[in-house]
């Protein structure tokens, strides 16, 4: 490795994407991307293997559910994983949540 190589500092691409989306991405979708990344964390395990965002727009979070109980059982939950996914956020983005019977992506 030459010298002038050697003194550059190595940075990873999750930070270079981020860069660049931030600049041409809408606010509502880094808004989304932000939901991916703390989703498992502010709902806990059990309902992450059974539910994903999917969508988000205007305060209105959409997430994919794999059964129709899973749905029922959620809208019991709904203002609890709001409070707890803003709070993960640190800030107040979503203001309801929509669940429908959709693909879970791993």
């Amino acid at each position: 490795m030459d010298k002038k190589n050697k003194d550059k500092k190595l940075i990873h691409i999750s930070d270079i994407l981020k860069s660049a989306l931030g600049k041409y991405r809408p606010a509502k979708d880094t808004d989304m991307t932000r939901i991916w990344d703390i989703w498992d964390e502010a709902v806990g395990k059990p309902i992450a293997m059974n539910a994903k965002p999917d969508a988000f727009k205007d305060g209105m979070l959409i997430v994919n559910v794999s059964s129709s109980s899973w749905i029922h059982q959620l809208k019991f939950l709904e203002n609890e994983m709001i409070t707890n996914i803003n709070n993960k956020l640190d800030k107040e983005t979503i203001n309801q949540i929509r669940f429908k019977i959709g693909r879970i992506h791993s």
